[in-house]
């Protein structure tokens, strides 16, 4: 599959993931604004994508700016990140690619860059990031494959897959991976209430990979694991805190208190960058709420009666010690985690 966001022509271009699985659409985005609207609607989404996106969008502001020194530019892209800071809150990755950006057009700054050496030097360092996104998944993959059974059934929750990142992905690398070794893996994919982005997308990704993959809703795990048919769960995750308490997908709390309770493994698979160490625990984690449209409605059609209550926070937070392993491109992280990510 091709890139889910990618830079070309001075515009940003991502797959319009509110379009999967019925089409694969491209759109592109020739300024921040749009790379913004498309990050807070979820046309492109997962934490390592919306970082490249935010990282993007700092790319195309400077790109089409028509500041006439350094100084003007740096006050414009500092503007354009707070836009882009705001789209959403809990994937760390989002305001990690963008501090990155600013970081680097800091620097030029202070190095007396002119107005055209600073915009090469973040176009230069946004299809780096590009490049880098793909090796670190394939890193992750790697080192992840070796905890997945010669021949097994593996649950994920979500989509932590090429659609989440710029390719290949995050848990569905470390299983894209284990299949590439050699390994006989069965995928169950919760279906992941309320945006179903395990059956739209996740799914959609493993039949084109000719990987098995069986949806179940998310009330059948625990029935799943009970019966013996799950071998290990791996996710991926949206914000890692200092001892290991991990945000992810709404949901995954549940799957990792079954997990634990039934003896099965549970692996999380991430960058660094979404480990973010300024947070001791994961009670820290700023929780996006959704729109209550997401609950009452599947696809555009009411499925709730008039006047019902609604909450939707979008994510949770698995405590650290229901987490076995957390898969990064450096290796394998195991408790403490306190000590073992810094």
């Amino acid at each position: 599959m091709q890139r889910t966001i990618d830079y070309k022509n001075g515009k940003v271009i991502v797959i319009d993931q509110t379009r999967i699985p019925h089409e694969l659409v491209e759109l592109e985005m020739p300024d921040y604004e749009s790379v913004a609207d498309a990050i807070k609607t979820m046309k492109v989404r997962g934490a390592p994508a919306i970082g490249v996106a935010g990282a993007l969008g700092i790319v195309v502001a400077a790109r089409h700016s028509s500041a006439s020194d350094p100084k003007s530019l740096y006050e414009e892209l500092e503007q354009a990140g707070d836009t882009l800071k705001k789209t959403r809150p809990t994937a760390v990755n989002l305001f990690w690619g963008i501090d990155r950006m600013l970081d680097a057009a800091h620097a030029a700054l202070k190095a007396e860059s002119n107005v055209d050496d600073m915009k090469h030097a973040l176009e230069s360092l946004g299809k780096l990031m590009l490049q880098e996104d793909e090796d670190i998944c394939r890193r992750i993959g790697s080192h992840g494959a070796s905890l997945l059974p010669q021949n097994g059934d593996v649950l994920t929750h979500c989509n932590a897959g090429a659609l989440a990142c710029v390719g290949y992905g995050t848990a569905l690398g470390v299983i894209r991976a284990a299949v590439e070794a050699g390994k006989r893996i069965h995928v169950y994919a919760d279906e992941t209430r309320p945006r179903l982005q395990g059956m739209k997308l996740t799914c959609f990704e493993l039949v084109r990979d000719n990987i098995p993959v069986t949806v179940i809703s998310d009330n059948m795990a625990g029935s799943f694991m009970r019966k013996g048919k799950i071998d290990c769960v791996v996710v991926g995750a949206d914000r890692i805190a200092a001892n290991g308490d991990v945000a992810n997908k709404i949901g995954t709390y549940s799957v990792a208190v079954l997990a634990h309770h039934h003896g099965i493994p549970f692996y999380v698979a991430a960058p660094t960058s979404t480990i973010d160490l300024s947070l001791a625990n994961g009670d820290d984690t700023p929780i996006e709420e959704r729109s209550h449209e997401e609950v009452t409605h599947i696809d555009g059609h009411r499925i709730a009666p008039m006047g019902v209550e609604v909450v939707n926070p979008s994510f949770d937070v698995t405590p650290a010690a229901y987490v076995n392993a957390i898969i990064t491109e450096k290796g394998i992280v195991y408790p403490p985690y306190k000590k073992n990510l810094r």
